[in-house]
Parts: C-alpha cells; sequence; structure tokens
C-alpha cells in the first residue's frame, strides 16, 4: 500500500489547487448527461476552494497516520501559485454543487486504499 519513497514539492507549498472528490465529479457528469436545454455547452465542473499544497500532505499525513518525508526542489518554470474552478454555470445549468470536504475526501481516498 505504501512506499519509503520521498514526496518531490516543488516550490515553498504555498500553491494552491481546489481538489475535488471523484463522487462531486461524478454526479456533474451525471448531471451534464441529463442536460438538454441547449444542445452544445462548456461546463467547468471542480471545487472552488483551495488547499495549499503543504494543506494537501499535511491532511494525507494525518488520514494515514504516517509522517511524509519531503524533498524539497524549486520551483517549475510555467506553474501558477493558484488554480481553482469556476462553478457558477455548472450551478445555474446542472445544479451541480461539490459537496465533499477536502478532509473528508481524503478520508475516504485512504479507507479506499487501505482495503486494496
Amino acid at each position: 500500500m505504501r512506499a519509503a519513497k520521498s514526496i518531490p514539492v516543488f516550490g515553498d507549498g504555498s500553491s494552491r489547487r481546489d481538489y475535488t472528490y471523484i463522487d462531486d465529479i461524478v454526479s456533474g457528469i451525471r448531471a451534464a448527461m441529463e442536460y438538454d436545454r441547449t444542445a452544445y455547452e462548456v461546463i467547468n465542473l471542480g471545487n472552488n476552494q483551495t488547499i495549499s499544497l503543504r494543506e494537501m500532505i499535511a491532511g494525507l499525513e494525518q488520514a494515514l497516520g504516517i509522517s511524509a518525508t519531503i524533498e524539497w526542489l524549486p520551483d517549475q518554470p510555467g506553474d501558477v501559485p493558484q488554480t481553482w474552478a469556476n462553478i457558477d454555470k455548472a450551478r445555474a445549468l446542472l445544479g451541480y454543487q461539490p459537496r465533499t470536504t477536502y478532509a473528508e475526501g481524503v478520508q475516504r481516498f485512504v479507507e479506499w486504499l487501505r482495503i486494496r
């Protein structure tokens, strides 16, 4: 299940992303499959709550009950400090709303990982 490998972290770990639990994405995809008001739409699915890379690692450490060994590396060229999805259109057209918090998603992931 776990390998004793270091985690490469580019930059200082302050970059932020909107990690989205798979069940929430599947919910959005299913709603999109049923959408029929127009012939074509581009709809962004994701989450609009950002988590820093340091927070992500800490959440995984806590859920797994282990400490990560981090290999600190310089920033990657072209990497942006923060990204997140604009889900306003998905809310309006599909009734989409991610419901799984980051902490809950990590816990579910770890439970899944442990039975593998």
